[in-house]
Order: structure tokens, then sequence, then C-alpha cells
């Protein structure tokens, strides 16, 4: 047992004393290398800021007409985004092509907007991406009047069959709505005229509901109030697009949406059978330059909000990742493909982001700075060999001048100059590594002063003590 304690004694006091080795190590290398050190960090810092910026703290989305659907759904993003610390502004607008001019200026501050699948020309749009569809927008037709159960939009001498007589509203040129029911009209045989009138969402809804027209178009999703308005009606009527098949083959980007009889309401029995809706798909763009950390809290948000089952998506069945004309961002691909950064699942968003940030930036860096680092406690050993080569230098250029010109009167200031030496030498930090080399400095200073107090000329001896030839 009293071995036992000797010897873990022992190990505690070499513990100890290789960690106090180590710490003064540590502090001499930090004093004589501090400099660079201090360089390397600046170097990190600007690399950091600059090549690797952080996400900004407040984003520009670009929605839709008040009171429709992107409105509310904007609503929903900029709660999800608060709660990440990021503050994201909503710009109402006038339609999607508002929304692409806005996206398509590289000077515009908004960086992203709903915009409807099919409304917009690629061609001369350039900095734009898409982050894919995050819901149905069905293409809705409320009209006054008799209930159609024949057709939908057949025509004869290039007039509707049905709505020959009705002023439809279109929506606001430049809308979604308006781009989506040219697309039908132009398809199914018609023209612009004098039929046909061009009011936004809110004010359309109240002059059908006033009888000012006797129909309208509009693209917004069923949470929207005006939707929701027409819906709850019972003096209007919901078209059923009987040839929805052909209209989806002419236009691809165009999807069926089935409502069951009473899908709507039971009460009513409304619509009172299976009918087929259009509907186009809304899709996230954004401007090209978008901080990838944004943009990975849009897509988190799509998934939260838009993810979620509704009247007519399933679960999970958003974000999708179909075609929207644009091309789509690198990051979107990586979130079909891998999913958001492990971290953004187990850390706060400004966390997460900031150790990403460190890692792209910092692992290249490492890589530059490494060798450069490794160099330093090589750097550090040739630095104090130096010095000790050149006391020796000194030592012998001083024991020179003693050999060919000692004077006996100067021997006081002989001792000096050598007492000066051994000062210098013993200012010398050095680590243990390097002791034999520092002791042997002054085991040789000694020297020189033990030969300068035998009390005669030390490097010439007396014609009584000459050996003898």
């Amino acid at each position: 047992m009293e071995s036992f304690n000797k010897n873990l004694k022992d190990t505690s006091l070499g513990l100890l004393e290789a960690t106090q080795e180590y710490w003064n190590d540590f502090i001499q290398f930090m004093r004589e290398a501090w400099i660079l050190l201090l360089l390397l960090f600046v170097g990190l810092v600007i690399t950091w800021w600059f090549i690797d910026p952080p996400p900004p703290k407040h984003v520009i989305l670009a929605t839709g007409s008040v009171g429709g659907e992107y409105q509310v759904l904007g609503k929903k993003y900029a709660e999800f985004f608060a709660k990440k610390g990021i503050t994201l502004e909503l710009l109402p607008t006038n339609g999607a092509q508002e929304n692409i001019a806005h996206l398509a200026d590289r000077k515009d501050p908004v960086q992203a907007a709903f915009v409807q699948a099919g409304v917009v020309n690629q061609k001369g749009i350039e900095g734009i991406q898409s982050l894919g569809s995050i819901s149905y927008e069905p293409i809705w037709f409320f009209y006054r009047g008799p209930e159609n159960t024949r057709s939908d939009f057949e025509t004869t001498d290039g007039r509707l069959n049905y709505f020959a007589n009705s002023k439809i509203s279109l929506g606001v040129e430049g809308s979604g709505t308006h781009a989506q029911a040219m697309n039908l009209l132009r398809i199914s045989g018609l023209k612009e005229g004098s039929q046909f009138v061009y009011l936004p969402g809110k004010k359309a809804v109240e002059a059908l509901q006033k009888g000012e027209v006797g129909a309208i178009f509009m693209v917004d999703g069923i949470e929207s109030p005006n939707v929701q308005a027409l819906l709850n009606d019972p003096s209007l009527h919901l078209l059923s697009f009987r040839r929805a098949e052909a209209f989806t083959r002419l236009l691809p980007f165009l999807h069926i949406l089935k409502v069951p009889e009473g899908g709507f309401s039971l009460v009513r029995n409304f619509p009172n059978k299976e009918i087929n809706l259009l509907a186009t798909t809304t899709h996230l763009l954004i401007d090209d330059r978008m901080h990838p950390a944004i943009q990975f809290l849009f897509l988190e948000a799509a998934k939260e909000i838009n993810g979620r089952a509704s009247f007519f998506a399933e679960r999970g069945e958003f974000p999708a990742f179909k075609n929207s004309g644009l091309p789509e961002s690198p990051v979107a691909v990586h979130f079909e493909e891998k999913g958001s950064p492990l971290l953004m699942d187990y850390l706060p968003f400004w966390l997460a982001e900031l150790v990403n940030r460190l890692f792209v930036v910092l692992l290249p860096f490492c890589a530059f700075a490494y060798p450069i680092l490794l160099t330093l406690p090589s750097y550090r050993k040739r630095r104090v060999q130096v010095r000790i080569n050149r006391m020796y230098g000194v030592l012998k250029t001083f024991e020179g001048e003693l050999i060919t010109s000692y004077d006996p009167a100067k021997h006081d200031e002989y001792l000096a100059k050598i007492d000066l030496m051994e000062y210098e030498a013993i200012r010398l930090e050095v680590s243990k590594s390097m002791s034999g080399d520092y002791y042997a400095l002054r085991t040789s200073i000694d020297y020189v002063r033990n030969c300068l107090n035998r009390g005669i000329h030390p490097y010439q001896a007396s014609v009584a003590e000459e050996i003898p030839s």
C-alpha cells in the first residue's frame, strides 16, 4: 500500500510538473508570437465577415392584392420568421407581373415573392430563382343567373355559348388572375373584347354580388377572404370544368382538383355534385443573391405552414419542386435531397447559422493557417538558438581580445563585461528541451571568468611554467 501511495504521489507530481512546463512554454510562446497570432485572427475575422457575411435581419416579401390568399399566407410566414429573429416585411402588390418586376430589378430591395406558375415569361428574365411550389391555387369562375350544367367555355363563332350576354371580370392586367384567365380563354378560341372588364379581387367580388358583372375569374386560395365571401353567397354558382383533362394537356402547369358533393357546405349541399376545378401552383421566387440561410428559412417555413394537410393538399405534399419555368435555387435542390442543415434542427436559427458560417470559413482558413502555426514552435526554438549562438560569438570575441591584448590594469573591467554577459544569459527564457544549450553557455561564461581570476595572464603561461622542449 505504501508503494502504491508513493507511485501515485510521484505520478501526480510528474503530471503537475509537466502541466506547469507546458503552461510556461505556452506563456512564453504567446509572448513571442502574439503579433503573428493577432494577424491570423484579424485575417479570419475579415474572411468571415466579407466572404461569408451574416444573413440580413430584414427581408421584404412581395405578396399580392389586399384580401387575397397571398396576404394571409404572408402573415403566417412573417410570424414564422419573427420566431427566428428575422423581420419579414410584407409588400402588397397588384399581382404576379409586379412581383416579377420587383425581383428582376437588381436595385429593388424585394428579395422574395409569391407568383403563380404559368404567368412568368422566362425569356429575358435573369437573376430570379425558384424555391419550389408551396400550394395549389384554384382558378375559380363564379357567376350569377341560371346554373350551367352542360359546358365550361365552349364557343360558337368566337363567342361564349353560355356567357355570351354577361360581363366578365378577368382581374387586373398584370395580375395572376388575368394571366390565367387569358390562358383559358385563348385556348378556348376567345379574344379580349367589350364583354370583359378588369377589376381587382375585392372590387370584382363586390361587383358580382351587386350584379354589376355576371361572372368573375379569381385565382386565389380557398382561405382568402375574397373566395370565402363568394363560396358563402348562395346566390352565386361555381363553374365545374367539364373538359379539365383537356385543359391540363394543353397547359401542363395546370392541375385538376376534385371537390366532392357538399365539399364546401354540407348544409347547402354545395356543390350539389362532384366538380372539377383547375388549379395552378404558387411558387416562391427569390432574388438569386438571397443569403442561403434565409433561403433555408423560407423552405422551413413552407414545410411547416404549407406542408400541413389542407382542403386540396395532402400532408407533406408541399413544398414541391415541380417545374416553375425558372431555374431552381441550389439551396432548394439541397433541401429537396437532404433537408435543412442538421444544426437547424437542434439549435436556434442565429446560433445554427453562426456555427455553420464558422465551419464554412474556418476549415479553409485553417488549411492555410495550420502550416504557419505548425512552424511556430520550431521558429521559437531557432530564435532562442540564434540568441545563444550570438552570445557564444560575443564570448568568443571577448576571449580573443584577452588572448591578443590582455592588460592587467583592466582586470576589473574584464570581470564587469563577463558579469554583464552572464546577466544577459540569465535573462534568456528557454524551454526545458533547450536547457543543455542554455547551461552550456553559462558554463562557458563561468569558465572565462575563472580564467580571469587565476592571478596571471590566463591565456599565456609564464616563462617559469613553460614546458621544456
